[in-house]
């Protein structure tokens, strides 16, 4: 663990709201980013930057965006409306970060969109500039609920092997509250050591081998899911409270979950 820390990829300072560490992008587009960047945060508050590096230096980029996250605390206090479009250069990795406040709009399935439909075929194509440019208008049509592209995309290289598993959760829920209510009933009217026998009798029989096994997947699926879905700190723990500054720009104090998605080109 201290040797696996010692080599932790050191999160940069945030100097503005394009903070191009990887240089990527010329600084005609930069200078045009900062400016649509400034104007959407003047207009919805919502705060959005960019962050490129050369290389994660083999570090894992959902932990080392987080760790970003945590420490810029992009997006404002208790609005959590913050956005990092994070890009590795080397490495042709990338990620959208997004706050708990905007997760409801700017979905897993957006970002995943907005990555794989918008940004990937632009950097593929050598056009880093056009990738950063429509991907970041993307992102802002996407929190206001105006981002309509419907091009299937492939399976998302990030997306949470959780959410794969929600269908059934509660497709298992569902079996196990009837099961569940029809333990009561019979429990209800049997008293003493006749509980069990009238249990297996009338319960467990008629149900049959199939409700059994579906009870007991129920029960594992939900021990091994219920740790990891976001209430309150997230799959990551998040961040939250306090403000982050590094000169003339700063974060406004918001938090992220660990929602968004990342991809390649």
């Amino acid at each position: 663990m201290t040797a696996a820390l010692a080599y932790a990829l050191e999160v940069p300072a945030l100097k503005s709201r394009v903070n191009d560490y990887g240089g990527m992008i010329s600084p005609a587009a930069e200078q045009s980013l900062e400016q649509t960047l400034a104007s959407f945060e003047a207009s919805d508050s919502t705060q959005v930057v960019i962050l490129t590096v050369n290389s994660l230096e083999s570090n894992a980029m959902e932990d080392f965006t987080i760790r970003v996250a945590e420490k810029w605390k992009i997006g404002q206090a208790k609005k959590d409306n913050g956005v990092i479009l994070f890009v590795s250069k080397n490495d042709r990795r990338m990620r959208i970060e997004v706050g708990r406040g905007l997760e409801g709009v700017l979905t897993d399935l957006l970002a995943g969109r907005i990555l794989d439909n918008i940004i990937r075929p632009k950097f593929r194509a050598g056009d880093f500039d056009g990738g950063f440019t429509e991907g970041i208008n993307a992102i802002i049509n996407a929190t206001r609920g105006e981002f309509k592209n419907d091009t299937p995309s492939g399976p998302l290289q990030n997306e949470s092997p959780l959410s794969s598993y929600f269908t059934l959760l509660f497709i298992a829920l569902y079996f196990l509250v009837v099961i569940i209510s029809k333990f009561s009933k019979i429990l209800s009217g049997v008293a003493g050591a006749a509980a069990f026998p009238a249990l297996v009798h009338y319960a467990i029989i008629p149900i049959g081998l199939t409700g059994v096994i579906i009870s007991v997947v129920s029960g594992f699926i939900l021990a091994l899911i219920l740790p990891y879905i976001p209430v309150g700190g997230g799959y990551y723990g998040g961040s939250s409270g306090g403000s982050s500054s590094f000169g003339g720009f700063s974060g406004g104090g918001g938090s992220f979950g660990g929602g968004g998605s990342s991809g390649g080109w």
